[in-house]
């Protein structure tokens, strides 16, 4: 893992991801946006939290923010669909319009490894927190870097989630 030397703390940039479609991304083209990485699924009690996450996009993505959906099936087997079903159902039933990746597991020896970084306070330099259910989110400054986590029941609207992006962003 490399550090990024600049700001003494590890950077999510390093990471490759594979989008819905199964083509790899490197996280690097989000360099220089504020993020919000959250655990998805479409069966799932707080699934209507997809609708905040489409409002909170819509509200300040002209202002260097970006959401990025990680689909799991770790919890209760809530997530069902796969690739392109799972796209169509994020965008059909809650107009998302932020990127969607390939379904993974977030926690335990399988979790994909942008999420051990994110939940490890010894790779990340600042949150200890791994996914105890769908919709945990992660807040990742401009830079890379981990600065906030959100459980579950935090609304994706909340005034403690604009209030963290505002902080980063500058507005």
């Amino acid at each position: 893992m490399s550090i990024n030397k600049e700001n003494k703390y590890p950077s999510i940039h390093q990471f490759k991801v594979n989008d819905i479609n199964g083509n790899e991304v490197s996280l690097s083209k989000y360099k220089g946006k504020a993020l919000l990485i959250v655990n998805t699924a479409s069966k799932c009690g707080f699934t209507p939290q997809l609708d905040g996450m489409t409002k909170l996009y819509e509200e300040f993505r002209d202002s260097g923010f970006e959401i990025l959906a990680f689909p799991s099936n770790d919890f209760a087997g809530q997530e069902p669909l796969d690739g392109e079903a799972i796209q169509q159902f994020c965008v059909t039933n809650y107009a998302a319009d932020y990127p969607i990746f390939e379904k993974t597991h977030v926690k335990g020896n399988n979790a994909n490894p942008l999420f051990k970084f994110l939940s490890s306070k010894k790779l990340n330099g600042k949150v200890s927190s791994s996914p105890k259910w769908n919709f945990h989110k992660y807040l990742v400054d401009k830079e890379g870097r981990v600065v906030d986590f959100f459980y579950t029941i935090t609304k994706p609207t909340s005034s403690k989630i604009k209030k963290s992006i505002q902080k980063i962003i500058g507005n």
